[in-house]
């Protein structure tokens, strides 16, 4: 049985005019280490991503105007929301981190596989 290396290459990806979920979808797939041939799904053989213009993502419909971000603080009365126009001005990594957080596995892993995410304006 042979052993599987744990080299990770860094990974640069230009987000101009790409849609935003499919960006997501690419960057979860190589966090995950789905890209390469060796690939199983108790290993960790997943790649760095650096994303370069995440301000300049394309995005479809009218998310802008229509898509809330919601969190509850757990106490009486404690949902927050926040428009996706505000947080996307504010800083457009934070958006598209959001969409690639929803694409991973929910399990333990989750948070190690976002520390290789970067954002570069």
């Amino acid at each position: 049985m042979s052993t599987i290396q744990k080299t990770r290459e860094t990974i640069e990806l230009d987000a101009t005019g790409i849609a935003l979920g499919r960006l997501a979808a690419k960057i979860a797939m190589v966090l995950q280490g789905k890209h390469k041939p060796q690939y199983v799904p108790y290993l960790d053989t997943g790649d760095k991503v650096v994303v370069t213009n995440a301000g300049k993502i394309k995005l479809t419909g009218r998310k802008l105007e229509q898509k809330d971000y919601k969190h509850h603080t757990m106490f009486p009365g404690g949902l927050k929301t926040k428009p996706m126009k505000k947080v996307f001005l504010d800083n457009p990594g934070k958006v598209l981190e959001h969409a690639i957080y929803g694409m991973l596995p929910k399990n333990r892993t989750r948070d190690e596989l976002m520390k290789r995410v970067t954002f570069k304006s």
